[in-house]
């Protein structure tokens, strides 16, 4: 009889590595939970429609808001956010998936609909972005690392609760002639690999921004 996949020598090394592990171990996903997965993926990639990012950290929609003399309160926010959700019908057939802030996720609108509501009546998949923002990582030339893993089996569970599909995690590696370091790399994979086992481990889809910060040297 033919070895297993898990029995091939190459798959026992490549078994070997923590962050491989982690995935291998994540693929044993009762069949119903790995069905609503794959359907939630296939959703948010339907032809023809895009991903809605709305999911500003309450810092980064204060620029917006200034840029047009507007204070940047929970109720300019909740309005701003509205205008987006509840776009001209001819928007909504361009988008299949929409990316919110926490604090996004339990607003409503004017009619008394959650904003996850309104979403979800046009077909929409709803997601929640869950990391904590890049930290520093000790030992490279200012490259970072991305936190929020503590607690966040927690934070899905309460989001699938809530109705999200997936999730959102950012992560940020330094294009300069040095780096991305092998240090940077493996952290941010091994980082990236619990956020998506944990995700999956509460039926709701990982999804990652992997971003490169481009130095001025490189361009």
């Amino acid at each position: 009889m033919a070895p297993s996949l898990a029995e091939t020598p190459s798959i026992v090394k490549w078994l070997s590595n923590p962050m491989a592990e982690l995935i291998w171990n994540t693929l044993s996903t009762n069949p119903e939970q790995k069905k609503e997965l794959s359907d939630i993926a296939h959703r948010i990639v339907a032809p023809c429609k895009g991903i809605l990012a709305a999911d500003e950290s309450t810092g980064s929609i204060a620029k917006r808001l200034q840029s047009i003399g507007t204070e940047n309160t929970e109720e300019n926010r909740r309005f701003y956010r509205q205008l987006l959700l509840t776009a001209d019908y001819r928007v909504n057939p361009c988008i299949g998936a929409v990316i919110l802030f926490h604090e996004t996720l339990y607003q409503k609108a004017d009619d008394g609909r959650p904003f996850l509501q309104v979403i979800k009546s046009k077909g929409g998949v709803v997601s929640i972005k869950v990391d904590k923002d890049v930290v520093p990582l000790a030992g490279t030339s200012g490259e970072t690392t991305t936190q929020g893993l503590d607690g966040l089996s927690e934070r899905c569970t309460q989001y699938k609760k809530d109705g999200a599909d997936f999730a959102k995690w950012r992560c940020v590696l330094k294009i300069e002639e040095h780096t991305p370091s092998a240090i940077a790399i493996m952290e941010n994979a091994n980082v990236l690999a619990r956020y998506a086992s944990i995700c999956q481990q509460n039926g709701i889809v990982p999804m990652w921004s992997l971003k490169s910060s481009l130095m001025e040297t490189m361009t």
